[in-house]
């Protein structure tokens, strides 16, 4: 169990609103006085006469927060300047300096590995801490906390793309401690994020695993029934296998009519989701969409009805709807003959989406987009198990899936919690609310982390 954190014996007026008081003995500097920094423009180019490298690029600092061996970094040259101007060094930080949206920018990565072939890349900025002064490691924490990222966020200009001037990384503000005391605050962090890392991980693969046994409760329903020692017989279609003897093959145009109702005064927008709800887009969220000045072509949906997005589809946007509407003609609106159950072939057309058989059925130029309109839907041989077998299938499926998926929500959810409170407790750490130097002091020296660490750490969170 992590010891309960105490404040600083005393405090002082940082003279920055969003930082507040810290301990009586910091100091608050910019940027410019205790890092040397170096905006690269080494590009993915090859060019002749120059010599060969590999680029730490934006996505390798997007995607992790410690530069190690193990990432793929990107084939490049560059001239010998280049080369010695940019060669990361341990200990440095490297920040995404540009990028298509505002709370990317300032996105620190530690670098922690290092080779005479590889340097910063295009749209970072390398810093490089004055040794006398700042330890790499805590200016990597000091810059995930939301008081130091607000600066730059704040900084970021631009319309379509935001990105960071050299001045405006330059004057950005950090809380600094004496630089043993730097090194203490990264011992102690670097020990519970450690711990935190060993329980998220172990998280991950609950959820790969029920993610799994998901995918094949599905799929085992919606191909052979719920009879587990039914005789089978080849189905004739790829995705599908054998099916059940007693059931019969059928064309999507027999079980479901494409329909094209007018919209009334009254209906609201419907949105067919990946995870295949189809609902008022006002259950789930209004951001992230585009508004039509004029909804030409648009239809009506009623409860009930089978919607699928005809180009995410293949992602799964396929699914029943549980509330009148209208919506934009991307979507098929198809209503089941009397010999359909709607919800069993929705579990039917979503297993399609994930066996990637859709996405076979592509016709776009743009990779990994699709047009799945009815007119493909209606050419698709489809298992049909009589009526009554269709409705056990989809009780029995719904009951299990929603089963698993409470399962998967509350695993996600505690990943969540961890994260939040590694956020809240560097930010608390790096701003001087709380001292760790008694902590740090007593952490064993080899690191290992026992195997109930994350259930303490889970404790700590949930409380």
């Amino acid at each position: 169990m992590t010891p309960v954190l105490k404040p600083y014996p005393a405090y002082k007026p940082s003279g920055i609103e969003w930082l507040g008081h810290i301990p009586a003995h910091w100091a608050v500097l910019r940027i410019r006085n205790v890092v040397d920094m170096r905006v690269s423009n080494v590009d993915k180019h090859t060019k002749e006469g120059e010599l060969p490298v590999r680029l730490c690029n934006y996505v390798d600092v997007y995607k992790n927060d410690r530069i190690t061996e193990h990432l793929s970094f990107m084939q490049a040259t560059a001239t010998e300047k280049e080369i010695e101007r940019f060669r990361l060094e341990p200990g440095d930080v490297l920040i995404t300096k540009d990028s298509e949206s505002w709370n990317e920018i300032g996105i620190p990565a530690l670098v922690e590995y290092t080779a005479d072939d590889l340097i910063c890349g295009y749209h970072l900025a390398l810093l490089r801490p004055q040794k006398t002064s700042l330890d790499g490691g805590y200016l990597h924490y000091a810059l995930q906390s939301p008081a130091v990222a607000y600066q730059f966020h704040v900084a970021a200009n631009g319309v379509i793309r935001y990105g960071l001037s050299l001045n405006a990384i330059k004057s950005v503000r950090l809380p600094i401690p004496p630089l043993p005391e730097q090194e203490a605050i990264v011992r102690y962090l670097d020990y519970v994020e450690r711990r935190i890392r060993r329980y998220i991980d172990a998280k991950q693969k609950l959820v790969g695993l029920l993610e799994e046994l998901k995918q094949a409760t599905i799929y085992e329903a919606v191909t052979r029934g719920l009879d587990p020692d039914v005789p089978l017989k080849p189905s004739g279609v790829e995705w599908l296998g054998e099916i059940p003897a007693h059931w019969e093959m059928r064309r999507g145009k027999y079980m479901f009519r494409k329909m094209k109702r007018p919209v009334r005064e009254t209906d609201e927008i419907v949105t067919c989701f990946r995870d295949g709800v189809v609902t008022l887009r006002r259950n789930r969220r209004t951001m992230g969409f585009t508004e039509s000045l004029k909804e030409i072509g648009y239809q009506g949906i009623r409860a009930g009805d089978l919607v699928i997005h005809a180009m995410d589809a293949f992602a799964g946007a396929v699914g029943v709807a549980d509330a009148d509407g209208k919506s934009t003609p991307v979507y098929s609106v198809c209503r089941p003959e009397p010999q359909a159950n709607v919800h069993y072939y929705a579990f039917v057309v979503r297993e399609m989406a994930r066996s990637q058989w859709i996405l076979a059925l592509a016709t776009g130029i743009r990779e990994r987009s699709t047009d799945f309109r009815y007119t493909t839907f209606a050419t698709q041989l489809l298992p049909l198990p009589p009526l009554p077998e269709q409705e056990a299938i989809a009780e029995y499926l719904d009951k299990e899936t929603a089963n698993i998926d409470t399962a998967l929500n509350n695993t996600r959810r505690e990943i969540e919690l961890l994260q939040e409170y590694r956020t809240v407790l560097i930010a608390d750490v790096v701003s001087g609310k709380v001292d760790v130097r008694d902590v740090a002091a007593n952490l064993p020296d080899d690191n290992d982390i026992m195997a109930d660490d994350s259930d303490a750490i889970s404790e700590e969170v949930q409380k």
